[in-house]
């Protein structure tokens, strides 16, 4: 479908975390985004739970939309999953989406909103993001070593060797 011939009017944007619909956000990214197909239905539960704003696109009892993001609330953020159905792609609803997640009370006075993306940098760029090379740094997580008991004792981190 086409933005031409698609009439967007009746699609509605939500930011109520307990409307997402896992089983839908899932078969939404794995139909929209290569780099998620493989996520399981009980790590959705997790990222969704430890993220707000989280932002659906519903056509109907359709999710055709999703983004999340993570927040200090004043300093930094991260805009995260980020994706529309192909069948809706074109028609300006990617834009309002991270419009509604930057216009989010927990997101709106943040200093430095961060975001990844493979292949959508100039999608990005017309919204006013700018590509950052100086401050982006990646560790992949890491198994703790095996010897090594992590213990929280009266808000304290304890570490104990075994």
């Amino acid at each position: 479908m086409t933005s031409t011939s698609r009439d967007s009017s009746h699609i509605q944007f939500c930011i109520d975390r307990d409307r997402a619909d896992i089983v839908q956000i899932q078969e939404l990214f794995k139909a929209a985004a290569f780099w998620a197909r493989e996520r399981k239905i009980e790590d959705w539960a997790i990222a969704i739970a430890n993220s707000e704003p989280v932002v659906t696109v519903w056509d109907s009892s359709r999710a055709i939309g999703f983004a999340r993001a993570t927040s200090d609330g004043i300093y930094r953020a991260t805009i995260w999953d980020v994706a529309i159905h192909p069948d809706y792609q074109g028609a300006g609803l990617g834009r309002k989406l991270v419009q509604t997640v930057l216009s989010h009370p927990r997101m709106c006075r943040v200093e430095r909103v961060y975001l990844m993306t493979t292949y959508k940098q100039s999608f990005y760029e017309r919204i006013g993001f700018q590509p950052n090379a100086s401050t982006t740094m990646v560790l992949e997580n890491q198994l703790l070593d095996e010897n090594i008991e992590l213990e929280i004792s009266k808000g304290e981190l304890l570490i104990s060797n075994c």
